[in-house]
C-alpha cells in the first residue's frame, strides 16, 4: 500500500449502513476497503486478518458493543466510531478529540473525518483541560488501543515517556502518557499526586500509615504493594482525607 492509502474495515451489525458506508467509501481514492464485518466476533477475526489502518466501528451491535472489539483484540488502527445520538458517547469522543459520524451518514461529514486521516486534527475544536470522573480517557496501552473508565483507574507511576497504570482487576499496564499529562488531565478531586512518580485515586485510599522521616506509605483497595508518599505531597493529601 502506498503512504496515502488507509486499507480501511467497516463494522456495523445494520446491512443496510454497510452498503451505504461501502459505496461512499468507494468514492474516496485514500480509502481501500478490506472487509466489513456484522458483529464483534466476525470483526476480531478480520483484524487480524487484514491489520486495517482505519475502521469505522459501530458502537451499538447486539451481543457486544464495538467497544468490546478495542478489549478482545489488539488495534492499532484509526478509529472512526459509527454511533446514533448518545450523549454520553458522544462526550467521550469530544474529550478524546476522536472522530465520529452520527448516523445516518452524511457524505460531507465523512469527507470531513477522512480530511482528518491526512491532517490528524481533532474532532471537536473544544477540549477541557480536566476530565470528569466518569469519563473514559482513550489510549495506547501495552501497544493497542483502549478505553480506560477512571472510577477503575486506581493509580498511575512514571515509566520515561510513558506511565504504567493499575486498573480494575488487571494487571499493571504501559500506556503512552506521561504522568505529567495525567496530572493535567485527570480531576484533581479524585486523583492526586504523593510523589514526583506517582499519582493515584484517593477514592481506593484504605490507610496511610506514617513512616520515618516524615514520609508516609499508602495502602490502596486491591493494591498489593502500598506507595510511598514523600513529605512535600503529604500536605495536600492531608487536606483531602482530613487525617
Amino acid at each position: 500500500m502506498t503512504p496515502n492509502k488507509f486499507k480501511t474495515l467497516i463494522v456495523d451489525d445494520e446491512w443496510l449502513v454497510r452498503s451505504e458506508l461501502r459505496l461512499m467509501v468507494s468514492e474516496f481514492d485514500e480509502l481501500t476497503l478490506v472487509g466489513e464485518a456484522a458483529s464483534v466476533d466476525q470483526a476480531v477475526s478480520l483484524v487480524q486478518e487484514t491489520q486495517p489502518d482505519v475502521i469505522f466501528l459501530d458502537i451499538q451491535m447486539p451481543g457486544a458493543s464495538g467497544f468490546e472489539l478495542l478489549e478482545r483484540t489488539a488495534v492499532s488502527a484509526r478509529i472512526i466510531f459509527i454511533t446514533a445520538f448518545d450523549q454520553y458517547a458522544i462526550r467521550a469522543f469530544e474529550v478524546n478529540a476522536l472522530d465520529y459520524l452520527l448516523k445516518p451518514i452524511s457524505r460531507e461529514r465523512l469527507q470531513k473525518a477522512v480530511a482528518r486521516l491526512h491532517t490528524g486534527t481533532p474532532t471537536s475544536e473544544w477540549q477541557a483541560k480536566k476530565v470528569a470522573y466518569e469519563d473514559v480517557i482513550y489510549v495506547l496501552a501495552d501497544g493497542s488501543l483502549k478505553f480506560i473508565k477512571l472510577p477503575l483507574l486506581k493509580a498511575l507511576t512514571a515509566a520515561g515517556n510513558y506511565s504504567y497504570i493499575l486498573y480494575g482487576d488487571k494487571p499493571k499496564t504501559l500506556v503512552t502518557k506521561t504522568l505529567q499529562e495525567w496530572e493535567d488531565l485527570l480531576p484533581d478531586k479524585y486523583f492526586v499526586r504523593i510523589h514526583r512518580s506517582a499519582i493515584i485515586n484517593f477514592e481506593y485510599v484504605d490507610r496511610v500509615v506514617k513512616c520515618e522521616n516524615y514520609t508516609h506509605q499508602i495502602h490502596l483497595r486491591g493494591v498489593q504493594q502500598p506507595f510511598v508518599m514523600s513529605r512535600r505531597y503529604a500536605a495536600k493529601l492531608r487536606a483531602l482525607l482530613s487525617w
